[in-house]
């Protein structure tokens, strides 16, 4: 399957957003949870965490299924291909593994942050709040620089493919030509 420029372009800017969109939610459930594990009063505590709630149940599962849907309608409609040079592959697998992650982990965390303190009881653990933002945060902002740098070349496969079409890859130390 190969994309038209015009599908290619819209479907690209569909990806970024998303992806954008993910990367700001986390930062925002990132400074909730830090409000709601520094906060000094119960209320403020809550409010934080009901927050976060709020956007684990209605933005960031779709949002996190955009990215990828996006992402892999991409790689399979385009030269990069899914399995032809290590950074996509990188990239589809985190993706794969924080979209997991968010709907196996972060989610249950922060239901279960809610119901304690809806339940006027402490936070059970700081780490239900703050540890699913940190990673995907980390993941997030790595994705965004090989996206960026393109690093570690061709897959095994990549390489294959390359030979068997008669291209050859560029020389080390040589610059892409803008297409």
């Amino acid at each position: 399957m190969k994309l038209s420029r015009p599908a290619r372009r819209a479907l690209l800017v569909v990806h970024v957003a998303a992806s954008a969109s993910w990367l700001g939610l986390t930062l925002g459930l990132l400074a909730l949870g830090i409000t709601a594990t520094a906060a000094g009063s119960a209320p403020a505590a809550e409010a934080g965490v009901r927050a976060m709630k709020l956007f684990a149940d209605w933005l960031l599962l779709p949002v996190a299924f955009l990215t990828l849907l996006s992402g892999l309608v991409l790689a399979l409609g385009t030269a990069w291909g899914l399995a032809r040079h290590r950074w996509v592959y990188t990239k589809f697998w985190l993706t794969l593994a924080t979209t997991t992650a968010t709907a196996f982990a972060l989610r249950p965390g922060v239901n279960e942050a809610v119901a304690a303190v809806g339940g006027g009881r402490p936070l059970p653990d700081a780490g239900d709040v703050l540890f699913g933002p940190v990673v995907s945060l980390t993941a997030y902002v790595f994705m965004t620089a090989i996206s960026v740098l393109k690093p570690w070349g061709p897959t095994r496969r990549g390489r294959g493919s390359r030979a068997a079409s008669g291209r050859t890859a560029p020389a080390a130390g040589r610059t892409r030509q803008p297409v």
